[in-house]
């Protein structure tokens, strides 16, 4: 590792993000609470995804107070299309604590504030330093990128072990007077100057500091070991309407993956023909028939799972399970116009403007 000069370093840094910095709306204030929202969103998610998201949210919960005393399920569907839906759920429980314990107001200790729900190193970081203006280092993926260029770091960034090295490095580098700005300005230039591909290292503000620019290693860090490609799960989706053109519904339970969010009743396949269809409506307490056709195929990556998903019309020959007309089942029979009342996953959106919006259950 080489060391530079902090002061030099950021002097230029901040120079060019005064000069250059993007007018992005959580950064026309310094409202902890909207901070801590956006960081949220932020994770896993590019800025240009998340900008609409984010403005439609904070229309619906502008205060803690709003996001605190909302329920669970309409926050969902705020959350709807972002993904990675667990930040919303803790997001929202975060809330509920620091309107209940400190009186609405987001707290500007570290402990308090890594005491929350998650929120883990990276987030406390980012609060704590834009928000509050105190030096804490804010280190994720972006961050790490740009200070293994910058001072020629070999360690393997997805090692746990590594993020001591890069949180001690941007302690080391931060502007302990403009401790916002230059994290701020230190995540601009990965996002915009120091990219994973194809750095533009002659533009870079900061290129004279640059370790990796010096030994043209550039595009080989940082060190990244790479990860498992993602399992494939072949599914079978059953859209299936009953006599009045009510669609079966379900929610997900209530922890793993997109936990309690609502989906079409749908089983891992096992066979080449329909016979787990028939399983299915069966534990769903329904005699069905099905064409042998799917009416639709849906593909969804996650980050470990990849869901190749066929979709089937079912029809309703025999109701057996009662409960799918309560209202408040797990199971049910809605109303097709009433479908976006529930928040559903990205992979079963596709569905409801795929073959559920063309008209597909009707021919």
């Amino acid at each position: 590792m080489r060391k530079i000069k902090p002061e030099d370093f950021q002097r230029d840094l901040l120079q060019w993000y005064d000069e250059n910095k993007r007018d992005l709306p959580w950064r026309r204030e310094r409202d902890p609470y909207k901070i801590w929202v956006s960081e949220i969103m932020l994770q896993q998610t590019q800025v240009d995804t998340v900008i609409p998201y984010y403005q439609r949210f904070m229309s619906l919960f502008p205060t803690v107070k709003d996001l605190a005393e909302a329920d669970e399920e309409t926050v969902l569907k705020a959350w709807e299309g972002l993904g990675y839906y667990s930040r919303a759920r803790n997001l929202h429980s975060a809330v509920k604590e620091v309107n209940n314990t400190y009186g609405g107001e987001v707290p500007s200790s570290e402990k308090d504030v890594k005491s929350l729900k998650g929120v883990g190193p990276y987030t406390a970081g980012a609060i704590l330093s834009i928000a509050f203006n105190i030096p804490a280092p804010a280190v994720d993926g972006n961050v790490m990128r740009v200070t293994s260029r910058l001072l020629a770091i070999y360690d393997d960034i997805a090692k746990a072990s590594s993020r001591k090295i890069f949180e001690e490095t941007a302690m080391e580098l931060i502007d302990k007077d403009r401790p916002s700005d230059f994290n701020q300005a230190l995540m601009e230039l990965g996002a915009l100057i120091c990219t994973p591909k194809n750095p533009a290292c002659l533009i870079c503000p900061v290129n004279e500091h640059c370790s990796a620019r010096k030994e043209g290693v550039q595009d080989l860090l940082p060190v990244k070991s790479k990860k498992k490609p993602p399992k494939k799960m072949k599914m079978k989706v059953l859209l299936v309407k009953d006599e009045n053109d009510r669609v079966l519904i379900e929610r997900r339970p209530d922890t793993g993956l997109l936990a309690k969010l609502w989906q079409f009743p749908n089983i891992e396949a096992e066979t080449d023909d329909l016979s787990d269809l028939k399983r299915l409506g069966e534990s769903l307490g329904l005699t069905l028939e099905f064409e042998k056709e799917n009416v639709q195929e849906v593909k969804h990556v996650f980050s470990h799972v990849v869901w190749e998903m066929e979709v089937y019309k079912g029809f309703v020959k025999s109701v057996h399970n009662a409960e799918l007309y309560e209202e408040s089942a797990l199971k049910q029979f809605v109303a097709t116009e009433d479908i976006n009342y529930y928040p559903f996953p990205v992979s079963h959106q596709k569905i409801i403007d795929g073959a559920l919006a063309k008209g597909e259950m009707y021919k």
